[in-house]
């Protein structure tokens, strides 16, 4: 009974992660939904949430972060530190992400402590969006994650053409269909 309870809780508490970016998105002056559709907007689309897409990871953290730059959706490119990658198995079909992080700023002395996580899947381009999904993690000392796919998000450059996104690279493109997090914008530009 008690993991009927925490599962209801985590519902709970993803549905309302899920209300409070669309009052934002709805009501925000620095919403990245453009003013002229806000009146037509009246939520994003999700996948239901699914226990089945919050996994237990363990982070492959790779001797040496090596930068790397990953290609946006305007031609701007993106520098970032190939940080580490999970591993993991979705539907039985083994999977695999590279996590990155921010590349440190010259003269900057604090380090970004959020890892990115971009990813394209089999749903990619047809259930969600073409170019890509994210999901930001916490760095953990422990190396231990909750990977968990019920937050995926789009880039804002699937809500407006003002922004600049990072594709993931091949090696993040999964081979299985992730029915979990944000679908397409209904009403993308």
């Amino acid at each position: 009974m008690a993991t009927r309870s925490s599962d209801d809780e985590y519902v709970k508490s993803v549905e309302f992660l899920r209300r409070e970016k669309d009052h934002y998105f709805r009501e925000d002056p620095y919403s990245p939904i453009p003013p002229r559709i806000r009146a037509s907007f009246h939520g994003l689309d999700y996948f239901p949430v699914d226990g089945a897409y919050r996994l237990r990871v363990r982070l492959n953290r790779y001797p040496e972060a090596k930068p790397v730059i990953l290609a946006t959706s305007k031609g701007v490119p993106r520098e970032m530190v190939r940080f580490g990658y999970f591993e993991f198995e979705v539907n039985g079909v083994p999977q695999r992400l590279d996590v990155y992080k921010a590349r440190p700023m010259p003269g900057h002395h604090l380090e970004e402590t959020s890892l990115f996580v971009p990813f394209r899947d089999a749903t990619s381009g047809k259930e969600t969006y073409g170019a890509a999904r994210y999901l930001d993690l916490e760095e953990n000392p422990s190396g231990e994650y909750i990977l968990d796919f019920n937050m995926a998000y789009n880039p804002y450059c699937a809500y407006s053409e003002d922004y600049i996104c990072p594709f993931p690279p091949r090696e993040n493109w999964l081979t299985a269909p992730i029915r979990a997090g944000e679908k397409n914008f209904p009403l993308a530009p």
